[in-house]
């Protein structure tokens, strides 16, 4: 489904009907009400919109799935892959230009010290070797047809690396404006072997039961037919520096040598809108952290059988601090639990282990549980000089990781339980 398609089903679109500077104000919009989707008509002559997945019920009711569903369903979905559907049409080929000017295009510089205009949105799609790779990454706008492309040591890396070895450049395609679905299993860390595109498809099924369908592009690359704009090109052994760049946590990254992505052909629909994801935002947190908790839930799941829920908050940027629901069976529980949290998403540093009976996605519920129901002399857990994020400022070469047992004591509970009144 293109992006206006979404914003149509939308409560509370915020149009911008004046033209919006390119750089910064789009930042000052976007923020002044982060649950709220906004739509730009003209910044830099063209369509934009942000804030698009900045509620987890948002995203649910795209992917028309129960409220509390989402978890379970990306646990489906990367046990059961379902395979792609290709397509011989689609709607981002209605324009197609192999000369154009990537700076004619709605992306904004987002803060004052960015190094520069950037692709926040842009989903990465590349296949090499057999196997398919779609992954999240920044690009900084370095000239009419080059990006400065952030690019970690997992993944696509590997592909590029894999590819300059046999001496040719890694043929890549960056889609924006696409399902939910997508966007979810783009952020998920996966196996090597895994096809993300087909968690993408699984993602669909489960709840709008159809799968994803896909169009190859001139270079043969499968992306999501529904794309309102996909950049095909490659990526080079040039390099470039890239950044400074305000990264999840809403501190500036670091500027660093990073390889260039040369595009070579522009696809867009007709009435394409340009995806934009505020970088430090509440929708930058819930993509990057959402597609985490399932990996939570299956990894506590393996040391304490009876797991409710999971959640990254966003007061940690949905990256550094989480919450797990959980039932014990025996004492101790609730730290092997936290143990267990910590192996599933190695970059959280805090976790807090609560009963059923608090609702994990209300902040101040946790905190009753921690204030009514913890000591530190026996419910806390401190791990030093362990691997955390590099995302966190305040890491220098290793963390300290802290575990929060806001469980009551098996046994005769009635003095650790909320009156209610009787039914």
């Amino acid at each position: 489904m293109a992006v206006q398609s979404h914003l149509d089903r939308m409560k509370g679109v915020k149009v911008i009907e004046n033209k919006v500077p390119i750089e910064i104000e789009p930042t000052r919009i976007l923020m002044a009400d982060q649950r709220s989707p906004v739509l730009f008509t003209n910044l830099n002559g063209k369509k934009a919109a942000g804030n698009l997945w900045s509620e987890r019920e948002r995203i649910t009711e795209a992917l028309d799935l129960p409220k509390d569903g989402l978890t379970q369903a990306l646990m489906q979905a990367l046990a059961c892959p379902r395979p792609v559907e290709e397509v011989k049409k689609a709607k981002f080929e209605e324009i197609v230009e192999e000369k154009f000017d990537l700076r004619k295009l709605p992306i904004p510089k987002y803060y004052p010290q960015d190094g520069g205009r950037y692709v926040t949105a842009g989903v990465a799609i590349a296949e090499f070797g057999g196997k398919i790779n779609v992954s999240f990454h920044r690009l900084m706008l370095i000239g009419k047809n080059k990006f400065a492309i952030r690019l970690v040591p997992r993944h696509l890396f590997t592909m590029h690396k894999l590819a300059l070895e046999k001496g040719e450049d890694l043929k890549i395609a960056f889609v924006v404006g696409t399902c939910p679905s997508v966007l979810l299993a783009g952020a998920t860390s996966a196996d090597y072997e895994f096809n993300e595109l087909e968690m993408a498809s699984a993602l669909r099924y489960i709840g709008l039961k159809e799968g994803l369908k896909v169009r190859r592009t001139k270079y043969g690359i499968p992306v999501p037919a529904d794309a309102d704009y996909v950049l095909e090109g490659r990526l080079t052994s040039e390099t470039a520096d890239e950044g400074p760049f305000v990264d999840i946590t809403g501190t500036y990254d670091t500027v660093r040598k990073q390889p260039v992505f040369v595009v070579d052909r522009l696809y867009r629909r007709k009435d394409a809108v340009f995806q934009l994801v505020l970088s430090g935002g509440i929708e930058h947190y819930l993509l990057m952290g959402l597609p985490r908790e399932p990996v939570i839930f299956r990894t506590v799941r393996q040391a304490v059988p009876r797991v409710h829920a999971v959640r990254l908050t966003e007061g940690s940027c949905c990256w550094l601090h989480g919450i797990v629901s959980i039932t014990k069976n025996k004492e101790g529980d609730a730290m092997n639990a936290a143990m267990a949290a910590f192996t599933g998403h190695p970059s959280m540093k805090q976790v807090i282990i609560v009963d059923k009976d608090v609702d994990i996605f209300d902040d101040r519920a946790v905190e009753w549980a921690v204030a009514t129901r913890f000591q530190a002399s026996r419910g806390l857990l401190v791990i030093s000089n362990a691997a955390g994020s590099s995302l966190d400022p305040s890491t220098e070469g290793t963390t300290s990781k802290v575990a929060i047992d806001a469980t009551m004591p098996m046994g005769d509970d009635k003095l650790f339980r909320k009156a209610e009144l009787e039914k």
